[in-house]
């Protein structure tokens, strides 16, 4: 029989939020050998040699300070790279080889998980927990509302200050963070205190995980789609409208909790999200399954309708881009019966 995510109610302790940013299960093995440079986009095997001269930078820094006025040593300021580039042209493979090549203590997350990380904490804890890393990874980064804009801003000029080291990926140059959905202009001077931090790099490429792929699959009937999920132990079944509900009670740093250890999921009567915080919240829960490489099986609507084409046409654009992307590549994963 199968279970239902609806079911799961899951806590995460406030004092284990910072020492669970390690990279997704998928990420473990990677390394910066492992990542093979498309020969058709040179900036690639660029990306890589950058990196691979940050982390060696990064090791540097935490190793010691500089020496100034007397001979007494201060701490040298935190380096920062930025990773721009498309969906899976494998940013997030060379920010894992950061991280597993830098010295510890060090810290990986998504952006929206260092938010929920913060406001969990507070800022001052959250500053004291992540001022003794070598690094701090952050992936997806994006800033959706002035809010977050300050916040990051402080966070992470306090740690870079600290000597802890920032690298970031994302989809949207520094400069150009927050266009489209609130007032950019109002906070220029944050966004560019941000973009002052990184040296930014530009990974091209078309995405991996479509790459000689068919489209979308057709969804399942309802009959076969509860046949299969009672066949495989663990996995769980739930209507999407009951789902999207769920979500609303959950708070998103819960949404890795709320999926851990299941081998599949599979959803009924997918339909297109009704608002923006229902497709916001799916988002959220598509990255978490794609880091925890969950398949997805549906019946009702593709998985790329999901995002209806206004939504498409607004200012969360590509992060419903990046959503539908994964949802696919998850799609085409096989399920263990």
């Amino acid at each position: 029989m199968y279970a239902r995510l609806v079911d799961r109610n899951p806590v995460v302790p406030a004092d284990q939020l910072v020492a669970q940013m390690v990279p997704p299960a998928m990420f473990d093995e990677v390394s910066f050998a492992s990542y093979i440079p498309d020969p058709k986009e040179p900036s690639q095997a660029t990306a890589v040699r950058t990196a691979e001269e940050f982390s060696a930078k990064v090791a540097k820094i935490r190793s010691g300070g500089r020496r100034g006025l007397f001979g007494r040593k201060t701490q040298a300021t935190g380096a920062g790279l930025y990773l721009d580039g498309g969906f899976g042209v494998g940013k997030t493979h060379l920010l894992a080889s950061i991280f597993h090549s830098s010295p510890s203590p060090k810290a990986f997350g998504t952006f929206v998980e260092l938010t929920h990380v913060v406001g969990a904490l507070g800022f001052n804890r959250a500053v004291e927990e992540l001022s003794s890393h070598s690094v701090l990874c952050i992936d997806e980064f994006e800033l959706d509302d002035p809010g977050d804009t300050m916040l990051i801003s402080r966070l992470l000029t306090e740690l870079s200050v600290r000597g802890v080291s920032i690298v970031a990926t994302s989809n949207t140059l520094p400069g150009q963070l927050g266009e489209g959905r609130f007032a950019a202009q109002d906070f220029l001077r944050e966004i560019k205190k941000l973009a002052s931090i990184f040296e930014t790099i530009r990974v091209d490429g078309p995405d991996y995980r479509h790459r000689d792929l068919p489209p979308a699959p057709e969804p399942t009937d309802d009959a076969d789609l509860i046949e299969r999920a009672k066949s495989i132990d663990g996995a769980t079944l739930d209507e999407f409208d009951e789902l999207c509900t769920h979500l609303s009670t959950q708070h998103p740093s819960r949404y890795g909790k709320l999926v851990e250890g299941i081998p599949a999921v599979f959803l009924k009567g997918v339909r297109p999200a009704e608002d923006q915080s229902v497709a916001l919240r799916l988002v959220v829960l598509a990255d978490r399954l794609y880091d925890a490489g969950i398949p997805v099986t549906v019946s009702g609507a593709k998985l790329d309708e999901i995002f209806t084409p206004e939504m498409l046409a607004g200012g969360y654009r590509k992060k419903y881009l990046r959503a539908t992307s994964r949802l696919l590549a998850l799609s085409r994963f096989e399920v263990a019966a």
